[in-house]
């Protein structure tokens, strides 16, 4: 389990994290999410004793990383694949690393072949491509088999199967009744893998919660509605003082501010016939876009039409 209580961390006069508190429970994916400049990779630093914090604790475990005799075989990390030294092959990157914990040669080779990198082991990093870096650090992460993972966006720059490779992985981990955290921009991605959710904005804490609760407290909710009689059941629905929208010569209603079974028996009370009747909640990331609607540092304007891109 990870404990962040208090955490604070300054660069001058500006505050990055700003007295956080978070926990993160083993046996599932807990998405670590926020706006660029929201704090996290800082928070994730102060975590791992990157970064000194001005303030507060981070335990793992009930102890801080600075403390641990062997950290790699119980704290996983990575935060920059691209921070590795480019003369050193893929295999001697691992074993550097392997030595100062104790670990033996043959695990290097296992974690080479589990993240697909065995036939370029002995290939000089400066020749890998981004996805290649992405899988070196995430063997890097596992090569102590540590039972707390820290991962920032560790699905940069994989392709699909990568991709579904490293949602496959840390699910399995979490599985085994690991502690995993996961900071990422993808949120299609956090959708699948996580169950849990740290959401922080301007380096505060702004929700945590189950991606579920998450989901249904800031997503919009409407009843989606599919009917030959569209005009007639819109009317019927704008009388009732219930907002609709319908696209011109649309069979298709969005209804909001009203519950399936009020539209259900609206029709049913005056004829309409309906093709399909469907509660429908907004995605994570709709949730995510409302709940950090006041933390955006660098908000994008709005195309301008004639413009050039």
């Amino acid at each position: 389990m990870i404990v962040v209580d208090g955490l604070t961390k300054r660069f001058g006069s500006k505050v990055a994290v700003d007295h956080l508190t978070f926990s993160v429970r083993s046996g599932v994916v807990t998405g670590f999410l926020g706006p660029n400049a929201s704090g996290k990779s800082t928070t994730m630093r102060c975590m791992l004793g990157l970064d000194r914090p001005n303030g507060g604790t981070a335990l793992f475990d009930g102890k801080p990383y600075r403390t641990l005799t062997r950290p790699l075989s119980e704290v996983g990390s990575l935060l920059d694949a691209g921070y590795l030294h480019p003369a050193r092959s893929a295999r001697n990157h691992l074993r550097w690393l392997a030595a100062s914990n104790g670990f033996s040669r043959r695990r290097v080779d296992e974690v080479l072949e589990l993240v697909g990198l065995s036939s370029v082991a002995g290939t000089r990093v400066r020749g890998f491509s981004l996805g290649m870096r992405q899988r070196l650090g995430i063997a890097a992460a596992l090569l102590g088999n540590p039972h707390t993972l820290l991962l920032d966006e560790p699905a940069n720059g994989l392709d699909p199967e990568g991709i579904r490779w490293i949602r496959d992985v840390l699910s399995h981990i979490a599985g085994q009744g690991a502690t995993v955290l996961v900071s990422s921009h993808q949120l299609s991605e956090i959708a699948l893998i996580a169950s849990d959710l740290v959401v922080i904005g301007q380096g505060k804490l702004i929700e945590q919660s189950t991606v579920a609760d998450f989901v249904e407290r800031y997503a919009e909710r409407w009843v989606r509605v599919r009917t030959p009689q569209a005009a007639r059941l819109a009317e019927l629905l704008t009388t009732a003082g219930i907002d609709v929208e319908r696209q011109p010569d649309s069979a298709l209603l969005d209804v909001r501010g009203t519950s399936s079974e009020q539209v259900g028996e609206l029709a049913a009370e005056h004829g309409v016939v309906l093709h399909e009747l469907s509660p429908q909640t907004g995605s994570l990331e709709d949730a995510f876009l409302s709940a950090t609607a006041d933390a955006v540092v660098h908000r994008s304007g709005s195309p301008v039409q004639g413009s050039e891109p």
